[in-house]
């Protein structure tokens, strides 16, 4: 009996040491990404075991869904695909979008509680595009932060705009920008700010 106890103690012990070892190299692995690779706005929204997401492109009718977020950590495939996905549908340029602005999206779908795909109507735009729009309407910056893959315009089918666009500023994370005639609101991962 005194034996078994001492064995279990010892198994114990490794297990805890091999848990500190596991522990560390993770710890040591988000110190080593760079700072907006690491899902940090899990921790303000809600701990989610997995966060996904669906989307639906109206230029090109293209749809996506999948996890892009698994305990805390980003999939880098998952990325990969929605860079893809988000790309510059007029050049067919892709931009490596931030990742946080896929937080935001995630934690504006559970605030509102409606489940289904955004609608994009905006998101990765070549600076020959975002030149070209900003010529034809005073709506669009020059210095857009479409531009960086840091921002995205979508609506929620299901969700009234104006209820959308609400629980955005709630959130403050970000820019917000409401344009209720297109139908769409505006996200961002730049500083918290408001228009429209």
């Amino acid at each position: 009996m005194k034996k078994d106890s001492i064995s279990l103690a010892g198994a114990m012990q490794d297990f805890s040491r091999r848990q500190f070892i596991k522990q560390g190299l993770c710890a040591t692995a988000v110190v080593a990404l760079p700072f907006s690779q690491v899902a940090f706005p899990q921790a303000a929204w809600g701990a989610t075991p997995v966060k996904e997401l669906a989307f639906y492109n109206l230029h090109t009718e293209e749809k996506l869904r999948l996890a892009f977020c698994e305990h805390g950590r980003y999939i880098p495939a998952a990325l990969d695909e929605i860079n893809y996905f988000l790309r510059d549908y007029r050049t067919g340029d892709i931009q490596k979008m931030d990742p946080a602005l896929f937080d935001q999206l995630h934690a504006l779908q559970q605030k509102v509680e409606t489940p289904g795909a955004f609608h994009v109507i905006s998101g990765y735009r070549s600076p020959k595009t975002n030149q070209a729009l900003a010529d034809h309407s005073d709506g669009v910056a020059k210095h857009s932060l479409h531009m960086e893959g840091r921002a995205i315009d979508i609506r929620l089918p299901g969700k009234d705009l104006s209820l959308l666009h609400k629980a955005a500023l709630d959130m403050g994370a970000g820019g917000v920008g409401y344009y209720p005639q297109s139908d769409f609101i505006h996200l961002d991962t730049g500083r918290a700010r408001f228009w429209g």
